[in-house]
């Protein structure tokens, strides 16, 4: 049975896999909450959360974006991946620095954060990032009824409930994460 996310309708996400990255799929057949995820179509050039927002009416309270951070300790690179409302920003100086024991933490850069997940740079998603990358999930989102995310690729975005995201392996529920 197709939902609907804004204007959009979504079937649920392993019946379309050519709307989702590799390691998305991969992630989602072997995930127990695999069911509850559900994907859109959407145009590629309005994958930025304000633009796909405006043009798909979808609240801002109910996107979230994932970004990756990198931070170095003893010459390590430590990655992790931040999911935070769209209507707020990762503390990626303070909380998230601290949790990955770093000196300072950054959003990784572009052609890191691509090369490192396999998924488009605009639709990262913390379904199927890399094994043992921590993933911080900020409280608003984990108890948001559903929350809007990327897919891996830019021409289509995932609709789940936000306790899911807090069940995805190497997931941690933050308070404060964002601001």
């Amino acid at each position: 049975m197709a939902a609907v996310m804004g204007t959009l309708p979504t079937v649920p996400a392993l019946s379309r896999p050519d709307l989702l990255a590799e390691p998305v799929v991969t992630a989602l057949r072997g995930w127990p909450r695999a069911d509850e995820v559900k994907v859109a179509e959407i145009d590629p050039d309005l994958a930025d959360t304000a633009a796909f927002c405006a043009a798909y009416q979808v609240p801002p309270e109910i996107s979230a974006n994932c970004v990756v951070v990198a931070g170095k300790r003893e010459g390590q690179v430590r990655y992790a991946a931040c999911l935070v409302l769209a209507t707020t920003r990762a503390d990626v100086n303070g909380v998230v620095r601290r949790l990955l024991d770093v000196r300072k933490a950054s959003f990784a850069a572009m052609d890191t954060a691509v090369a490192e997940t396999g998924m488009a740079y605009g639709g990262i998603t913390p379904i199927g990032l890399p094994a043992g990358w921590p993933i911080l999930v900020d409280a608003a989102v984990a108890t948001a009824p559903e929350v809007v995310i990327g897919s891996g690729i830019r021409g289509s975005k995932l609709a789940l409930p936000g306790k899911a995201l807090a069940d995805l392996p190497g997931a941690e529920v933050v308070e404060g994460l964002a601001t």
